[in-house]
């Protein structure tokens, strides 16, 4: 069994933290495609309340097989406090029956703690077992240090323990 990483990223610092994750963790990545533009400012603003009252999304892939995989990394943006459409969406159609589930945010701001309280609820409601989680400030730092904070939380966490 192996470790897959299931994530959306729409400024690129989520996608970051995922493949850094993958890289260390020698993971499989799934990155959650929301086909809906969520550029400019009015978009993101939608984006925002979209986010806040869990709006669902049409995405691509639009469910992806777990069953080859043992623990599962479900990664996302902090929007308005809350996790992405794109990946509410991808939650509420998987099975995580049985999965160890690895939960992390990143913020430009704060509230990724209210981030990830939301997102443990939507995993453990699809029968998950968060065995971690944990929020990444982004806001105005470089690639380097993105990838060195992960890294460090990498450490910090001991997520290797959960590699298969």
């Amino acid at each position: 069994m192996a470790t897959l990483i299931i994530y959306y990223s729409n400024g690129g610092t989520t996608e970051l933290v995922a493949k850094t994750l993958a890289e260390n963790l020698n993971a499989s990545l799934v990155k959650i495609h929301d086909l809906k533009n969520r550029d400019g400012f009015k978009n993101r603003l939608l984006s925002s309340i979209n986010a806040f009252r869990e709006t669902k999304t049409d995405i691509h892939p639009a469910k992806i097989d777990l069953s080859d995989f043992d623990t599962i990394y479900v990664g996302s943006p902090t929007w308005a406090g809350n996790p992405t459409p794109a990946i509410i969406t991808i939650i509420d159609r998987c099975n995580f029956k049985g999965k160890d589930v690895v939960l992390f945010a990143t913020m430009d701001g704060n509230r990724g703690e209210t981030n990830l309280a939301r997102l443990e609820e939507k995993v453990k409601m699809r029968g998950a077992r968060v065995i971690e989680s944990f929020a990444i400030s982004t806001k105005n730092k470089s690639p380097e240090k993105i990838v060195n904070d992960t890294e460090a939380i990498i450490e910090t966490k001991d997520l290797k323990m959960y590699k298969r």
